[in-house]
């Protein structure tokens, strides 16, 4: 069943293509005889009730520096589209949640993976807050009172943005801590939506897993080890990737969540543990596929495409 496929994603010439997920989505598409159109959010509109962009026919190719051939620009109505791929990188801010509300009207008639407005509804380190047990004592505020009576309790906290992405802006704070002024004055100024304060877990060291769950079952996993003067495990900020099992905890989590992600039509989401311990749920645009092939593990790609198909097949 050839199906025609819209991406809608970052610059595609800037992408590694040794990690990233998206173009392991479209190399699969294309060796199942999808056809490919990509666009980025900046070329999306909305004509009265027709959502529409400007696109171009996409061809990939595992190759470096010449992974991609665009034809020329067309202005497509997205009905005309059968399955659109929401994949840009966050930050997730008002063009992002902008995007889904104008794929929202054109979802389910048209597949949109994840689901638009589940996406809108679920931003990663919110979402997670559904599954306190599951997680180390966490905070979301910008108010300082509350942070200084968190630390007082819990000890050692790391402090991020609460819309942050890629391991950017996430900070190691000791109980006490001299720079804790000076940073939450720079987060004041830096960042307008609240922060995540979340207690230390001293095990990151050995790594924070990365597990891929497609339509709501575990999949697949990659052990992301950071640096040795780093707390921050993205591949992307140094971490080093490595093969890996899930434990009975891990798959107790996976199994506790794994339903509602199907629920909301979250096809694919990469949860982070580290240490037993749920940190995040990543459903805007999770990584890991390609790592988890390149360590051994199954290509991933196969298990979302075949999820992807057995929903349009209804």
């Amino acid at each position: 069943m050839a199906l025609t496929v819209a991406v809608q994603m970052d610059p595609i010439e800037k992408i590694n293509i040794a990690g990233d997920s998206t173009f392991a989505l479209l190399l699969e598409a294309q060796a199942r005889g999808h056809k490919l159109f990509y666009y980025t959010p900046d070329k999306l509109g909305q004509r009265g009730r027709e959502v529409v962009a400007s696109m171009q026919p996409l061809q990939v190719r595992d190759v470096v520096g010449d992974h991609a051939t665009l034809g020329d620009p067309v202005l497509k109505n997205l009905d005309e589209m059968d399955v659109i791929l929401l994949r840009q990188d966050p930050p997730f801010d008002l063009a992002y949640i902008t995007s889904t509300h104008m794929l929202e009207r054109v979802h389910p008639k048209v597949l949109v993976v994840n689901d638009p407005a589940s996406v809108r509804n679920a931003p990663e380190k919110l979402f997670v807050m559904n599954y306190p047990d599951l997680m180390p004592a966490t905070l979301i505020t910008r108010d300082k009172a509350l942070i200084e009576a968190f630390r007082a309790e819990h000890g050692d906290v790391v402090m991020k943005p609460l819309h942050g992405h890629g391991g950017s802006a996430v900070f190691k704070i000791a109980q006490k801590d001299p720079n804790f002024g000076s940073l939450f004055d720079m987060f004041s100024v830096t960042f307008r939506e609240p922060w995540v304060v979340q207690k230390f877990l001293p095990a990151v060291s050995k790594g924070d897993k990365r597990i891929i769950l497609v339509d709501g079952v575990a999949k697949g996993a990659v052990n992301r080890v950071p640096a040795e003067d780093d707390i921050r495990s993205n591949m992307v900020r140094g971490g080093a990737a490595a093969a890996t099992d899930l434990t009975p905890r891990e798959r107790e989590i996976c199994e506790t969540i794994g339903p509602e992600l199907k629920k909301r039509g979250l096809i694919f989401v990469g949860i982070d543990v580290i240490d037993g311990n749920l940190t995040e749920i990543n459903v805007t645009s999770p990584t890991g596929v390609r790592a988890i092939k390149r360590l051994g593990g199954p290509d991933l790609a196969v298990d979302i495409w075949d999820a992807i198909e057995a929903k349009r097949r209804g």
